[in-house]
């Protein structure tokens, strides 16, 4: 489960600083898999679930994961090397309903090529919009993931969109549409009000001491 961010003296506990954010390296569907030696954390996502909005406020920047109003703009698996520290990987978005049948399969193959061979993999966030119930594609990444032995953490994204006393009952919903079970992590996040950030970064603290270990 995530830590929370308070001790039990009230005392807010240190979240992760970005200092360093590089984008290392582009792979393309041919591309060859860099042997890294760092712990790699991975972020997928239906197309226009805000993927590349979450990735560029965890990184504290602005616009190094490229965002567009056109759903299907990550077509590559890239690296960015964060405080010299991990690697957060950004596979493409899947689902994009205007790519042909022949683009999606490669992407589907491209995402299932390195979930089977990172060999520092190790957690997978899959980001669910939290005004909808998870759809067939949703479903489909989930059950795979689980199928090979990853656990994915749940980022229910844009919650700004709905009201407060709504959460609660949304999250239950995309709970219940992937079929998770209980102790899954669930955070919801917003890009535009950043919250649900500070969780992020407190369990990415905790995957860096328990991968270091």
């Amino acid at each position: 489960m995530v830590r929370p961010l308070f001790d039990g003296f009230g005392i807010k506990r240190r979240v992760m600083v970005i200092k360093k954010v590089e984008l290392e390296t582009v792979c393309g569907i041919t591309s060859t898999f860099p042997k890294n030696n760092r712990m790699e954390v991975a972020f997928a996502g239906k197309s226009n679930v805000g993927k590349s909005s979450l990735i560029n406020a965890i990184m504290n920047r602005k616009s190094l994961a490229r965002t567009s109003s056109q759903p299907g703009k990550t077509q590559t698996i890239n690296y960015y090397n964060i405080n010299d520290e991990f690697y957060l990987v950004d596979l493409p978005g899947y689902g994009y309903a205007n790519a042909s049948v022949s683009v999606k399969e490669k992407w589907g193959k491209m995402i299932e090529r390195y979930l089977h061979m990172s060999e520092m993999l190790y957690a997978v966030f899959l980001l669910i919009d939290i005004r909808h119930e998870p759809g067939k594609n949703d479903r489909q990444m989930y059950e795979w993931m689980t199928s090979q032995g990853y656990f994915p953490i749940i980022i229910a994204t844009k919650m700004d969109k709905i009201n407060r006393s709504q959460l609660q009952k949304h999250i239950k919903m995309i709970r219940e549409g992937l079929n998770a079970p209980g102790e899954t992590i669930v955070i919801p996040f917003s890009s535009v009000t950043k919250q649900g950030r500070d969780e992020i970064y407190a369990l990415l603290d905790d995957m860096l001491a328990s991968f270091e270990d």
